[in-house]
């Protein structure tokens, strides 16, 4: 089955009670049961709903998985991740990564004594000098945020698998209808469902997919354990927006190619960082793991003068200045005032996170029109 096809009928079915096309919202808290024990496979909401079942499946089928579990947020999915693990258990993190991430690692599990380290995995053969006998996963972001770095996903597999520890992509930037970390040896793909795969900007929600029976049934502990389960009619918002990932997703493709191309040209422009670009680093990994390139696009100004940054992120117009990626319309931040602000400054600074630095999530809009709003702006 095709992509497209899947986006729309994979882990759903009519309704067998009224033939409704639409999984239907199953709000409730707890299910009727004909004896102790003797009941259809639901007993409680935070352990399973009718409607965050189909979804489940629904993701893990597009990730080519097995098992798909969601959860109440992209940062709970991660959470319920790292409770896998023991004090003194290593976990090798790319140093470019989501701020809240970085957050979760340093503020909160290494007081209950996790280990990390932040390397550049660019070089995926640089990596292995700092795995250890401790180490228990490798966590990577591909493409990373915000500076697009791309991280060969098959090299890291072997890394993994040579050194008997999971490996875990968390896969927001490029959705699986860009790519299937899976397919390339990962344990666990995880994503953020705000972004693209809610794609509308009205859901927080995050997921985890695996083929691993035993890690499936530990996680699922983890997840009723922990309770930081997703409500349904949020599971009925994300089944909607699945259906139409393959088309928002060739337009963000689309536009996110015409305006790394305007950007490329402008005189205005320092640095970009867009995986489709030749230039890039890592552009042959790119093109290998991932079907186009998206549309997450980073760039500084010339000068380095955050005065400037900061004078274009208060004139755009079509590009909304807020929080977050993903969504049909675009959006632009600041990532070391926003979404990157828990990390030092001299940590960004050292993996390349410039203070001026701007990044834009292109939507779905008319490139044309996107192209005149940063034209004005820059102007």
């Amino acid at each position: 089955m095709k992509f497209a096809t899947k986006a729309i009928h994979a882990g759903v079915e009519p309704d067998p009670s009224t033939g409704a096309i639409m999984t239907p919202i199953f709000q409730t808290s707890t299910y009727v049961q004909a004896g102790p024990g003797d009941h259809k496979g639901y007993e409680y909401s935070r352990t399973h709903n009718p409607t965050r079942t189909a979804l489940q499946r629904a993701l893990a089928a597009l990730e080519n998985g097995k098992h798909g579990l969601c959860f109440s947020s992209g940062m709970a999915s991660i959470d319920a991740l790292c409770k896998l693990l023991k004090p003194g258990d290593e976990i090798v993190s790319t140093n470019d990564l989501y701020g809240g991430t970085y957050r979760l690692f340093t503020k909160i599990y290494e007081g209950f004594g996790l280990k990390f380290k932040f390397v550049d995995m660019r070089n995926a053969a640089s990596v292995e000098q700092h795995i250890t006998k401790n180490t228990k996963l490798l966590w990577v972001e591909t493409p990373t945020n915000p500076l697009l770095n791309i991280i060969d996903i098959a090299a890291m597999g072997a890394l993994a698998k040579k050194h008997n520890c999971l490996l875990a992509v968390d896969n927001t930037f490029a959705s699986p209808y860009l790519q299937t970390p899976l397919d390339f040896g990962a344990h666990i793909v995880m994503h953020s469902v705000t972004k693209y795969l809610g794609g509308h900007s009205d859901v927080v929600m995050g997921a985890l997919v695996c083929n691993d029976d035993a890690l499936a049934e530990r996680l699922a502990f983890v997840q009723n354990g922990s309770g930081a389960t997703p409500g349904p009619q949020d599971c009925f918002l994300v089944l909607r927006g699945l259906k139409t990932l393959h088309l928002r997703m060739q337009r963000h493709c689309e536009n996110g190619r015409a305006i790394a191309e305007y950007l490329g040209t402008h005189p205005k422009v320092d640095k970009l960082y867009w995986p489709g670009l030749k230039t890039h680093i890592n552009h042959a990994v790119a093109a290998k793991q991932m079907r186009d390139f998206g549309g997450m696009i980073s760039f500084t100004l010339k000068g380095d003068n955050i005065d400037d940054a900061f004078r274009f992120l208060r004139n755009t117009e079509l590009f909304s200045l807020a929080e977050s990626l993903g969504g049909v319309e675009s959006l632009v931040g600041h990532p070391a005032s926003m979404t990157h602000a828990s990390i030092p400054r001299e940590e960004r600074m050292k993996n390349g996170l410039a203070d001026t630095l701007i990044r834009l999530s292109v939507g779905v809009e008319d490139a044309g029109d996107l192209i005149t709003d940063l034209k004005q702006a820059l102007a």
